[in-house]
């Protein structure tokens, strides 16, 4: 079963927003009873009576009488104030670094990385450990103090550390296809890739955990309207695929070509021979090697 739109609104494990925080002001300045207010908004009761206990604030009011002015306040919830003490605990929310609890362990370290020795930080550590003056569970991992180090919050720079700093940064190697299949999905439509017309379809193959041999899978996937179309096929290989593809040809004759404009691969070697096949019945996309995500579907 396949869609493309839903209709399901949900706001559960979503924190709430200003503007749902200046209704629940107006609602309870109204009188609304925290239940009512949490069935307008759809959330629950509990949530509401704890951010109306959050941002409980107090307000002066004044009362002239018989020529006197009465002053007086009372707590009011305040959506203002309740926002302000949401970014306050968001802020102070999370598990706190190690360091904060043991300010003085950053001085040895860096006592021992910049010192005369320039220990490294993996040496430092352990010369720590040592000492006595922590405990294992209370220092960072090697890891962690180069995180530490590269956020500043030590005295220790990178170009302190002699080994990092001599070390070749890596190189991202990126993998050619030897293989040229056909047209490459860089230069497919944006109206095929933003779903707007139908007729585009996307094929790929899904096989089970038996041997090579064993038939597979072959789904054609329409983009717009998430329609499938699934044939077994004898095997995983451009002649098996061939094999059905052009029996589902022959089978829509003359509505084939109102029915597929377009096919977008991946680069398996199942499909190296979609575009001979399907050369004067439509236009075939591969996406980049190692990429198949890039279907989109």
């Amino acid at each position: 079963m396949t869609q493309t739109k839903t209709i399901t609104k949900t706001t559960k494990g979503k924190h709430l927003s200003l503007k749902e925080r200046i209704s629940i002001e107006n609602w309870n300045q109204d009188g609304y009873s925290n239940r009512e207010i949490a069935k307008r908004l759809g959330r629950a009761p509990q949530t509401i009576n704890n951010e109306i206990k959050r941002g409980m604030t107090p307000q002066a009011r004044q009362q002239k009488q018989n020529g006197k002015v009465y002053r007086y306040f009372r707590n009011e919830y305040s959506a203002d104030v309740a926002e302000t003490k949401y970014h306050e605990n968001r802020e102070n929310s999370g598990r706190r670094m190690k360091w904060t609890y043991f300010p003085d362990m950053l001085e040895k370290l860096d006592e021992l990385m910049i010192g005369k020795n320039h220990f490294s930080p993996d040496v430092a550590l352990f010369l720590l450990r040592k000492s006595g003056d922590f405990l294992a569970s209370e220092l960072p991992t090697t890891s962690t103090l180069y995180s530490w180090i590269n956020k500043g919050f030590l005295k220790t720079k990178n170009i302190d550390l002699l080994c990092k700093m001599s070390r070749k940064p890596k190189q991202k190697k990126v993998r050619k296809n030897k293989t040229n299949l056909g047209t490459s999905i860089d230069e497919r439509p944006q109206e095929v890739n933003g779903r707007k017309t139908f007729g585009h379809w996307e094929i790929d193959t899904v096989v089970g955990s038996l041997e090579r041999k064993e038939p597979v899978m072959l789904t054609l996937t329409e983009r717009l309207t998430r329609f499938e179309l699934i044939f077994k096929v004898e095997g995983k290989n451009p002649k098996a695929i061939g094999k059905s593809l052009s029996r589902l040809i022959e089978n829509l004759g003359d509505n084939f070509s109102k029915i597929f404009q377009s096919i977008t691969s991946d680069n398996g070697i199942e499909f190296s021979g979609l575009t001979r096949l399907l050369k004067n019945q439509l236009l075939v996309y591969f996406t980049h090697p190692y990429s198949s995500w890039e279907r989109g579907t």
